[in-house]
Order: structure tokens, then C-alpha cells, then sequence
């Protein structure tokens, strides 16, 4: 399984549909592009994640023009293409920051509404509406989940993929280069703890005065760092192996040797 990474930048004099244009015009253009089964791109990359005060005047449905975009690229270069995500607006005007897989077919395979929206030096909690849940489904043969960004920072969202199957985990980011190095550690770690691939994608560039830290990296089950990207727009690619995670589970068992202790209740705990 080939995976392509691009790392896009989102400038604050760019229009929406400016962007979607450039990005959908290095696309078509690429030509590594014909040999990959899926191509992952950043954490709100349309909109600009730091865009706080635009979200509403940016938000699409999931029939808008940055899906329909992408659409057209999967069905061109007949490859998955995980969008990334979109500020979605869904029927009761509600805002939500949305990660939308497509298929080849130009079908949309999945949806991911992120759990957990930031706080910290972030207005994403004020102004979207977290999501309930996450899901597994076959991307090019795989098992994938998919994750968003600071979901990265809680390693029970991941096991519960785990339950659910998953052998790889595709997240999109919009992570500050200030933490760059907490990136690299959650993207190991992950991968490590769940023995799966982990399929990291984050976005470039400075927005509204925040560098973000690029370094988009794939990590095998093992947590060995089969790629890791600079801090420019552009495209990284990497081949997984898709019978490593199950190889990896049965050689080092970890997984299979997970206990669940009774935790006592606060009252209990201070009786």
C-alpha cells in the first residue's frame, strides 16, 4: 500500500476557493501520485485552522465545494483520498471539524467529526461541536481509522479503534511548530501502543501568526519512522507493508495480554 502525504499551507490572503484550485492543480499535477492507493492531506487546509473568526462564513456541507473537489480528484487518479478535514455545517447549523475519506469511485467512504476539540490558545471548543464517535473501514485492503490532530494526546480514542480492528490510523493536523516535538512523540507512541501504522499528515506554512510545524511522518508498528517531511508544502510518500501489523500483534503479543482492573468508585476510594 503506497501513501502520499501533502503538506499544504493555508495563507491569510488566500481565498477558500484560491486554495482548493492550487491544491487540486498539484494533485493532477503530480506525478508520483499514479502509483498510490491514498492520499492524505491536513487538518482544515481549505479554511485555515487559525481562521477562528471565519469558520462560519467558510463551513460547507459535506455536498460542498471542497468535497466535490476532491471527489473529482479520487475518481481522476483512481485513488482514496482523505480529505483531510472541513469546518462542516450540518442540518441544524451546527459547526464541526470534519474528516471525510473518498473512495475511487469518488463515493465518500467515511466521515470523522473530531472528539476531542482544543482549547488551549485555540477557540475550537467555543465554536464547533464535537463528535461521538469513530469507526474503521478498508482503505485499499487496510483496516484504517481515522483521528484528528489533539486526539493524538488521548491514547483511549486509539485503543477503541484498536477493538474495532483497525491495522493503520490516518491523522490529519494542524500542529504548531512550538510542539513540534510533542508530534513526533504522540505519532510514535500510537503506533507503538496499538502495533498498527500511524499516517500523520499536518499542514505548513503561518497562519494569523501561528508557524505550523510540518514534519508530516509515517510510523510502522514497530514505531520505527518510515518518513518524515520537511516544513514545505509539498508531497512525501511511503509503502506499507499490509501484513506487518498482524506479523508484528503475533510476535510481540501486547495487545492480546490487555486487562481491564476494577477501578473503585470516588466513593469507595475516600470511604
Amino acid at each position: 500500500m503506497r501513501v502520499a502525504l501533502l503538506q499544504v499551507a493555508s495563507p491569510d490572503d488566500e481565498s477558500v476557493a484560491d486554495r482548493v484550485r492550487r491544491v487540486g492543480d498539484a494533485v493532477r499535477h503530480e506525478s508520483g501520485l499514479g502509483a498510490t492507493d491514498l492520499l492524505v492531506l491536513p487538518e482544515l487546509w481549505n479554511v485555515g485552522y487559525f481562521a477562528f473568526d471565519e469558520y462560519g462564513a467558510r463551513a460547507e456541507p459535506l455536498a460542498g465545494p471542497t468535497v466535490t473537489a476532491a471527489r473529482a480528484w479520487a475518481t481522476d487518479l483512481g485513488l482514496y483520498v482523505h480529505l483531510g478535514s472541513i469546518v462542516e455545517v450540518d442540518e441544524a447549523r451546527r459547526l464541526h471539524n470534519t474528516s471525510v475519506v473518498i473512495a475511487p469511485d469518488g463515493s465518500v467512504l467515511s466521515t470523522y467529526r473530531k472528539v476531542h476539540v482544543f482549547g488551549y490558545g485555540s477557540r475550537e471548543q467555543e465554536l464547533l461541536t464535537p463528535g461521538a464517535s469513530v469507526s474503521v473501514d478498508p482503505i485499499a485492503g487496510m483496516p484504517t481509522g481515522i483521528t484528528t490532530c489533539y486526539d493524538l494526546r488521548f491514547p483511549e480514542l486509539y485503543r477503541s479503534l484498536v477493538d474495532q480492528g483497525t491495522e493503520s490510523v490516518a491523522v490529519c493536523a494542524a500542529w504548531p511548530a512550538g510542539r513540534l516535538e510533542h508530534w513526533r512523540l504522540f505519532t510514535t507512541v500510537r503506533a507503538v501502543e496499538q502495533q498498527a501504522y500511524l499516517v500523520a499528515c499536518n499542514a505548513v506554512g503561518e497562519q494569523h501568526g501561528v508557524l505550523l510545524g510540518g514534519r508530516s511522518r509515517v510510523v510502522d508498528p514497530w514505531g520505527q519512522v518510515l518518513v518524515e517531511a520537511g516544513t514545505e508544502e509539498g508531497f512525501t510518500f511511503a509503502d506499507l507493508d499490509p501484513d506487518l501489523p498482524e506479523r508484528v500483534r503475533a510476535e510481540f503479543p501486547a495487545l492480546a495480554d490487555r486487562r481491564w482492573p476494577a477501578v473503585p468508585t470516588t466513593q469507595e476510594r475516600y470511604a
